[in-house]
């Protein structure tokens, strides 16, 4: 009898998972362009899945007692190559429910040299949370986006590139982000990855989202390490600048030791405080109680 109980009860707990992290396909009948990968999904560690190619969403949604209306679509990082789902996705998901907000974390197809296609996935994504809205107790004018690392460059792409407003986030929160594809600040992996070896100098200022920043971009939160050698911090104050001076509310935290792709995990260093002021930073722009 003991032996089936303890069957019984992870079953319980995997069905419970199971419900709390609904699968969103993006184009149920197939996206509008392919990203030319043929190879299948894997996982390079439990923790990152590359190659993606099956553009989706998991649902997060906050627990009815807690839900303020507010919802974010989260981009992990991965420098284009995959989507470090755990650190930079369900863990961050589960942190903003515990806060009433409803989280979404996006496996965005890798670009593979075709530079749209994130940027289409992040855009279906927020299109479906608007539609979707009522199903999930959303507020419509409430929905943000996140991103890390090369997923901070997909998040404020979206946030300087929309075209309409099913597609125009409410607010950006960006943690050590990838902005810029100037080769002399860019991660160089990210850059390749989504233009290519060899991009024209009008692709990399399509794709160098400081330059696109205008009075319509949602209010940013950014947090940034000064030592982070993977992805200069100058991505991030450049941001910061094009943001003040089209007179968007913004904030950049930078934090003197951090290093690069430090999400929410404690290390006991300062950084590990960001979390807070994120938390602030919320409350500050009613985004949550």
């Amino acid at each position: 009898m003991k032996h089936i109980f303890y069957l019984i009860i992870p079953a319980l707990f995997m069905s419970n998972a199971l419900k709390a992290q609904q699968e969103i396909k993006l184009y149920p009948n197939g996206p509008a362009e392919s990203n030319g990968i043929t190879v299948p999904e894997s996982y390079r560690d439990p923790e990152f899945v590359v190659n993606t190619s099956d553009a989706r969403m998991y649902a997060y949604p906050a627990a009815k007692e807690l839900a303020n209306g507010t919802a974010v679509v989260i981009c992990p990082g991965g420098g284009y190559v995959g989507v470090s789902q755990i650190k930079e996705g369900s863990e961050i998901a589960k942190w903003f429910n515990d806060l009433g907000v409803t989280a979404f974390v996006l496996y965005y197809r890798m670009p593979n040299g075709h530079p749209a296609v994130p940027l289409a996935d992040a855009q279906a994504a927020l299109e479906i949370v608007h539609q979707r809205a009522k199903e999930w107790n959303i507020d419509k004018n409430k929905i943000g986006i996140m991103g890390f690392s090369a997923g901070g460059h997909l998040a404020s792409t979206v946030g300087t590139h929309f075209k309409m407003k099913t597609n125009r986030p409410a607010f950006m929160i960006l943690a050590y982000p990838v902005v810029t594809m100037n080769k002399e600040l860019t991660h160089a992996g990210s850059r390749e990855n989504l233009l290519g070896k060899a991009p024209s100098a009008e692709l990399v200022k399509l794709y160098s989202n400081e330059l696109h920043v205008t009075k319509k971009t949602p209010p940013t939160f950014i947090v940034h390490a000064k030592d982070d050698r993977a992805v200069p911090i100058a991505n991030s104050e450049n941001l910061l600048k094009a943001l003040k001076d089209n007179h968007v509310a913004a904030e950049l935290h930078k934090f003197d030791v951090g290093g690069h792709g430090f999400g929410m995990r404690k290390k006991g260093i300062p950084a590990d405080n960001w979390p807070d002021l994120l938390k602030t930073w919320l409350q500050t722009n009613k985004l949550i109680k």
